[in-house]
């Protein structure tokens, strides 16, 4: 499949599609060529894989609220050139859906942060489970990996599963005045890797 963002970078990449995940929902793996295949041997260098879960309102629409487009952006781009693969997982909102996440996007707005608005709407603070990113990971001949992650649950569930977590590598950060509080809620509360400062 031929990709191409907004500000016209191109990349291809191979898709994969499963059936009977434990979620039963339609999560894609995209496969890209370069330096490293996503199925590396043990003698080879572990791949680089980035977990990434759907933002409709970041990826496609663009929004501020959230780093989510420029991080699937980076990590098309990196991967295009180091090789391995890209788990788009369908768990918008952080697991609690498209809109239920709007209606926290409100909370927000009224001053609580992003985990306490989840919470206020009776849901988990995080509630995505990547038990159908082992399965896809595995299915695919991946049992070793470099992430791609700023957030350190992504390692600790894949290792739970038995995926070996080599390295994790950090995204850049894409800190606007319309997610400050955003990052640093994640930043604060989740232990991302981000450097706000720096940014």
């Amino acid at each position: 499949m031929p990709l191409r963002f907004a500000d016209g970078f191109r990349a291809e990449a191979r898709v994969s599609t499963f059936r009977h995940l434990v979620d039963g929902a339609e999560h894609l793996l995209l496969s890209f060529g370069g330096g490293a295949d996503a199925t590396a041997s043990d003698l080879a260098p572990a791949p680089l894989v980035r977990l990434h879960s759907e933002c409709l309102t970041g990826d496609v629409f663009g929004s501020e609220r959230c780093d989510c487009g420029p991080q699937l952006r980076e990590a098309v781009e990196r991967l295009s050139i180091a090789g391995g693969a890209l788990l788009y997982l369908r768990q918008e909102g952080r697991g609690i859906g498209l809109y239920a996440k709007l209606d926290a996007y409100a909370l927000q707005d009224q001053g609580l942060d992003t985990y306490e608005a989840n919470a206020a709407l009776g849901r988990g603070e995080d509630e995505r489970d990547y038990t159908a990113a082992v399965q896809m990971l595995r299915a695919t001949g991946i049992h070793r990996l470099r992430l791609l992650t700023n957030n350190p649950d992504k390692a600790a569930q894949l290792a739970g599963h038995g995926i070996a977590v080599e390295e994790v590598v950090p995204t850049g950060v894409y800190l606007t005045a319309a997610n400050a509080r955003y990052l640093q809620a994640k930043r604060d509360h989740t232990g991302h890797l981000l450097d706000l400062t720096a940014a």
